[in-house]
């Protein structure tokens, strides 16, 4: 099943499940109690805006093969985590600024786990019975403010770095997925969530073992090796095989 968030014209954001080309509105929310009324909306008739308005966002540092082979420390013991806040999250086609802050700004392509119900301590081989489904994030950093200062903190955290979408899929076998990043038609990265040092239930058991996870949070599971920078007027084309397409805009904020 795909889920959305949708607004047509100027009605107030919805959530709405889709059947082909076609949104049908919902009663309630994909994480609670809902009804599905008909889907008979066209897609093109509305704009799709980020699927979830997550409470915590939590990113796995390096989780793919290729980066670990690179890096002098090899592969982690542990993930290493890094955090966003939920003002950073857009939809699709939404445009990313690049702050006047930073001259280096970086993307990366990451499935975004999406937490169905709460849990804390829970087993590996639980942790797929507490997602609710993925979607597509192009992960934003400025690297330079990220080299330069101890903690990640500001150079994940601008408004609009964390595009997602364009919907969220539940119904997803992720032992094998392409995943691949575009920048203006340039192929940047590419790889397979094979490659994944720790697997999507390892890193939902190792985050819960710390802090309880709610409905609606996302886990950013980690990214290819390729990022780099991006320039206004870039268009960013991130994609993972059973989900889709998810373009942003790149432009210049204005100081």
């Amino acid at each position: 099943m795909r889920y959305v968030r949708y607004q047509k014209g100027i009605d107030s954001p919805k959530f709405g499940w889709i059947l082909n080309d076609q949104v049908g509105e919902m009663e309630g929310t994909p994480f609670g109690d809902y009804r599905r009324m008909e889907a008979e909306t066209s897609l093109s008739a509305v704009r799709l805006l980020a699927p979830v308005l997550p409470g915590k966002i939590i990113g796995v540092e390096v989780n793919f093969q290729k980066p670990g082979f690179e890096s002098a420390e090899g592969f982690p013991e542990i993930p290493s985590l890094f955090f966003k806040p939920p003002s950073t999250v857009i939809g699709a086609r939404q445009t990313i600024f690049l702050p006047t802050q930073s001259q280096l700004v970086e993307h990366e392509v990451q499935l975004a786990v999406i937490i169905g119900r709460s849990g804390r301590w829970i087993a590996p081989d639980r942790g797929s019975d507490y997602i609710f489904g993925y979607t597509i994030a192009t992960d934003i950093t400025a690297r330079d403010l990220l080299d330069k200062e101890p903690s990640s903190g500001r150079a994940r955290a601008f408004d609009t770095f964390l595009p997602l979408g364009p919907w969220i899929e539940t119904d997803l076998d992720i032992i094998d997925l392409l995943m691949t990043c575009r920048v203006t038609n340039e192929l940047r990265q590419m790889a397979s969530t094979r490659e994944m040092i720790f697997s999507i239930p390892q890193l939902v058991a190792f985050i819960s073992s710390i802090m309880t996870l709610n409905s609606g949070d996302i886990i950013l599971a980690g990214s290819p090796s390729g990022a780099g920078p991006l320039i206004p007027g870039d268009i960013i084309q991130s994609t993972i095989e059973g989900i889709g397409d998810l373009f942003n805009p790149v432009a210049r904020e204005k100081d």
